[in-house]
């Protein structure tokens, strides 16, 4: 199935969309699509047919996300965790990543077209070298698009993401290229794989789990957590607008919070040295996906 879907809302998801958008919406929502194993035991199919079922369901969501004037989606594809689970499962994963990935690379005109762009986040060290050079192929193509962004959490933990931001930084003190002074939580961000983003303002985890299994903890300190029954691939529309309204009751108080943040958070200016090594990063960065994709 297409990453990149026709609206499939109802008459009266359409109404409801409308009087929803008469509230806040959120900028950026994140997702931990969670029940694709149960859904496969339920329906009784292999377990690669649930995490297909699901794949199928992440493309509908993102067009809803669009339809809601949601424009940033970061999504929990794929855990560092989830290496441990059995060889077979494991390669299956990786097979459908491929199959999914090629897909996504092949509707680059659509892509390009609605100016939607692709970031993988995660320590692509762990991966085979084929998906790298197709992601990297994706997220170079798509580098410059600024209407929508779809970040992929794939061979991801938040633990994996902070310790490399802090090895960066050591590596970077050691060269001489920070001083102490720019040890600090603002170079410690630009550090993180989400450093292009803001923080999602709500999180969703669908099957009934009511915890973030290490993703995203330092982007969802102030973010809005919503938590419901449904196995991800029975995830309707219906289930979205529900967690925007939960995120809408509860907005005047999150601003509260993010003001009470800023009061007690006494940012320190970035110094040019610390920029420079910012900079530097980021290069580096880009220079490996375009090594990944000529390898």
């Amino acid at each position: 199935m297409s990453w990149i879907r026709d609206s499939s809302l109802t008459w009266t998801q359409l109404l409801m969309l409308k009087v929803l958008k008469c509230g806040n919406i959120p900028k950026h929502v994140a997702f931990i699509m969670d029940g694709n194993r149960r859904y496969a035991q339920k329906k009784n199919v292999q377990k690669v047919e649930g995490h297909s079922k699901g794949f199928d369901k992440l493309s509908e969501t993102l067009q809803w996300c669009l339809d809601l004037g949601i424009y940033e989606v970061t999504v929990y594809a794929f855990s560092i965790e989830n290496f441990k689970r059995s060889n077979d499962e494991v390669e299956a994963l990786m097979d459908l990543a491929r199959q999914k990935f090629k897909r996504l690379f092949d509707e680059k005109d659509k892509l390009m077209e609605q100016g939607v762009r692709i970031r993988m986040i995660g320590d692509r060290s762990l991966l085979p070298e084929d998906i790298v050079s197709t992601v990297s192929q994706i997220e170079l193509m798509t580098r410059e698009n600024k209407r929508a962004y779809l970040n992929v959490a794939f061979s991801y933990t938040s633990r994996n993401e902070i310790t490399n931001a802090i090895s960066k930084i050591c590596d970077g003190y050691e060269r001489g290229e920070l001083d102490d002074n720019d040890i600090n939580e603002e170079t410690l961000f630009s550090c993180i794989y989400t450093n292009e983003s803001p923080p999602p303002e709500l999180m969703i985890r669908t099957s009934g789990e009511q915890r973030l299994s290490d993703f995203l903890l330092w982007q969802t300190a102030y973010s809005y957590l919503y938590f419901t029954d449904v196995l991800w691939p029975d995830f309707t529309a219906w289930h979205l607008m529900a967690a925007v309204f939960h995120y809408q009751r509860a907005f005047k108080q999150l601003e509260e919070a993010k003001k009470q943040k800023k009061i007690f958070n006494h940012n320190q200016p970035i110094s040019s040295k610390a920029e420079k090594f910012i900079l530097s990063t980021k290069e580096q960065h880009w220079k490996a996906m375009e090594l990944a994709v000529k390898t």
